[in-house]
């Protein structure tokens, strides 16, 4: 059980990461610059519709930024021995795993916030459901923050290993998700794909927040079961993985 003395610790852990990990360029590249560029490279000489330009750079930046650094943080401390210092405390994987999920969930949310905001003022784009998609944002960063840290448990301290497993993930996500065609616009298969991907629902939160069609508590509510599960599954492969990388 996660008791209050657990977050406490968790909080440490994530005010670490945020104080060592975040500060680096990777977090400012995937999180604002790229998305922006992708904005920018489908807005000029393409008449794409608001609600898809809007939905799509909000999912790629949210994705992106929060899964960043996350899938590096176990291989870092591995190769510099900070995760024995960390075992040999009285820590939970459980915690520890937390403390660098709301790490990542808090660059998340605040990063993908700025771009979704500007993009809105350009396109006059007003909300029409803020607080689902408030709160979607938030459920989101946890939920790409806990598929990041599932992706650390690979027992390695080469970073550059988890990040070639990453990019083999992230970006095939991002194609079969709605961020560049709509998910009723793909063929079947790619449909059948994109129901397994919790980005999909993301992109469908944030095209109905801004007047778009569809139910936000919904995609808000799978959304949330995803990231119960990421969470679940993350605990229990590094549970596993954990004694290869001591």
């Amino acid at each position: 059980m996660y008791y209050p003395s657990g977050l406490r610790k968790s909080i440490a852990i994530a005010r670490k990461d945020l104080r060592v990990y975040y500060g680096k360029g990777p977090v400012v590249i995937f999180g604002i610059l790229l998305p922006f560029f992708f904005f920018f490279s489908f807005l000029i000489g393409r008449d794409m519709p608001p609600l898809s330009l809007i939905s799509g750079l909000g999912g790629m930046a949210i994705w992106f930024t929060a899964t960043s650094i996350s899938p590096v943080i176990a291989p870092m401390e591995t190769r510099t021995r900070t995760l024995e210092r960390l075992v040999s405390m009285p820590i939970s994987v459980t915690e520890m795993l937390m403390g660098d999920i709301l790490a990542s969930m808090t660059m998340g949310a605040v990063l993908s916030a700025i771009p979704i905001s500007i993009i809105a003022v350009i396109l006059n784009l007003n909300p029409v459901n803020f607080f689902p998609l408030a709160l979607g944002i938030v459920v989101a960063s946890f939920c790409f923050s806990t598929i990041g840290v599932l992706m650390s448990a690979l027992p390695t301290d080469t970073p550059s290993d988890v990040i070639m497993l990453a990019l083999l993930i992230k970006f095939p996500v991002v194609f079969v998700s709605g961020v560049f065609i709509p998910a009723g616009n793909l063929p079947g298969w790619g449909k059948l794909i994109s129901r397994f991907s919790p980005l999909t629902y993301f992109v469908k939160l944030v095209r109905v927040s801004f007047g778009g069609t569809g139910q936000p508590w919904m995609n808000l509510g799978i959304l949330t079961l995803f990231a119960v599960f990421f969470l679940l599954f993350a605990v229990f492969v590094h549970k596993r993985t954990l004694p290869k990388r001591l």
